[in-house]
Formats: C-alpha cells, structure tokens, sequence
C-alpha cells in the first residue's frame, strides 16, 4: 500500500528527500559527529560506537572524525585537482590523466575549444562527473546547470564528510578514457591499510548514466574474496587480472603510505596505468555491500592512531 502511495504521488517523495538532505546538511554543519551517528544508526540500525569502534565502517568513521579531520594532506589528497601534486611528488606524474583544464567557475568555460571526447568533474566530492563521449550529442545548458548546482552544494555536509570541507572547489576537464572499444576502462581500487595494500576491487561494466557497476574483489595473488553480500556477487571470471598488478602494487604503496587507510582507484588502458583519486571515505563510511564477516576482517585491519 505504501509503495503505491509513493510511486502514484513522487513530488511527496521528492519532497521529502530534500528535506531529509536538508536536515543531514544543517546536522553536519552544527556536529559532525552527531550527523554520523545519526546517518550510521539510519543505514546500519544500530549505535555507532566511536569509543571503540570495531568494523570497517566504523573505523572509517572514527578516521573521518578524528584522524582525517583538519589534516592538510587528506585535504589535498581528497581534492581530486590538488590530488595530482601529491601523485606527483611521490615520483608518479606519468600516471596522470592528461588535464585539460580548470576553472573556478563554469562561466569560465570555453565549450568550443573542449575536444569531442572528455570528462569534465567538480574536485570537491564524488559523483561531480559529466563524461562526453561526442560533443555534438552534448547538451551543453543541461551540463552547466548540473555543474553550477555542483559548485553551489557543500558536499561533505551531504553525509558529514570532513575530509572533504576544506577544499577550494574547482571544475576540471581530463582526457576522456576507454578501453579502446567505447567503453569504459575497468576501474581497480585497491584497499591500503597502515601502508600496505592487501586487496583489490575490481569495478567491470560501468554504466555511463547511474554509474552503476559490477564488483569482486580479489587479493594480490588474484584468489577471489568472498566479501560481499550475495546481492552484488559475480561470476569471478568476469574480472580480468590487470596486466600491470605487480606496478600497481607498488604505486599504492608508496601513495598510501601516510594513511591508516586510503582506497588507491586506477584504471587500466590497454598497457597504461591512469590514476583515478585517492579515497578516504568509502561509499561515506556506509559500505552496505561487505558482508558481516568482511566488515570485521577489514576493521581489524586498520591500526588507529592513538
């Protein structure tokens, strides 16, 4: 009954979900802790115990709070422009996407002199991302409406994610990407803990609208994890092992090697490694698709500082 109520009268639903944003956003700016407690116990149904936390999640949010919190590195780490000095300084420029430009406003923006393939992002939070795969197909108002509503939003109050706060927003444009058949590249995230990286997610058949993606995950010897819940599983042999693990490995470790946790996301074209961004706060501390047993494996894994 209720289900039906809703599809028939999706303004109330619509309505209600900006309100509820509105709430997390107003929480977020008053006591970023209180917001996480708040959001933790709507997603998970329980306390989230940040005096001892236990699981992935947790800790994630214990790191969010505390360690991450008015750290100038994570800040620059979590800007998705201010990212490529670090990637940089740790002896890596050749793994960059090739920039095309940067703004501080969308009026700033020449279109004309865009090339007919490219990827256009806000750096200061995640799902900023318009991909162009053909210019003449662009609807170019609709894009700088969706970006200057980006630029507008304060995305870490969305789910009180410090990390993000700081950021001096920008809009940048990159090299579009494929895997040579008009398709996006896969995307490896590999999981570093206290400076080591120890597992791999390999994100396959990304769907351009919803962003949408099928995931396993695997560790360096590429043997399957059974870490997710049965509603994500796949078929393992449908994640290609990259070519280029063993450099991949290595590159984590030496970006990872400040953080207690950081997620290193590369995408894999042809023999090229591209780096994607260096993640803090996974699915905003709220992975839903690990199950029990990995939400507690990968919590355990992480050392917190004291």
């Amino acid at each position: 009954m209720i289900r039906e109520f809703l599809k028939r009268n999706q303004y109330i639903v619509d309505i209600y979900k900006k309100l509820h944003l509105h709430y997390r956003q107003v929480l977020s700016t008053i006591s970023p802790t209180v917001a996480s407690k708040v959001i933790y116990k709507k997603n998970f149904n329980r306390t989230l115990n940040l005096d001892n936390p236990q699981d992935f999640n947790e800790k994630l949010m214990w790191l969010k709070l505390n360690f991450y919190r008015n750290n100038p590195l994570v800040t620059q780490c979590a800007d998705k422009y201010k990212a490529r000095e670090y990637v940089k300084q740790c002896g890596y420029e050749e793994i960059l996407n090739d920039l095309i430009g940067v703004w501080d406003s969308v009026d700033q923006i020449n279109w004309d002199e865009l090339p007919d393939k490219f990827v256009i992002k806000c750096n200061h939070g995640a799902g900023y991302n318009i991909i162009c795969d053909d210019k003449k197909k662009l609807d170019i108002d609709n894009a700088k409406t969706k970006l200057k509503k980006w630029m507008r939003e304060d995305f870490w109050k969305k789910n009180a994610e410090i990390n993000y706060k700081e950021i001096s927003k920008k809009i940048i444009c990159e090299k579009y990407i494929s895997n040579g058949q008009g398709l996006f590249p896969i995307d490896y995230k590999i999981y570093c803990f206290n400076g080591e990286p120890l597992y791999i997610g390999c994100f396959i058949e990304r769907d351009k609208e919803t962003l949408k993606v099928k995931r396993g995950y695997f560790n360096f010897d590429w043997e399957p994890q059974d870490f997710l819940i049965d509603k994500f599983k796949y078929h393992n042999n449908k994640f290609p092992k990259p070519k280029n693990l063993e450099k991949m490995y290595t590159i984590a470790k030496d970006l990872c090697r400040p953080f207690p946790f950081v997620r290193v996301d590369f995408y894999e074209c042809g023999d090229k490694i591209i780096f994607g961004e260096l993640t803090f706060t996974p699915t905003a501390c709220l992975a839903t698709y690990f199950n029990e047993e990995t939400q507690k494996k990968l919590g355990d894994l992480i050392l917190l500082p004291k």
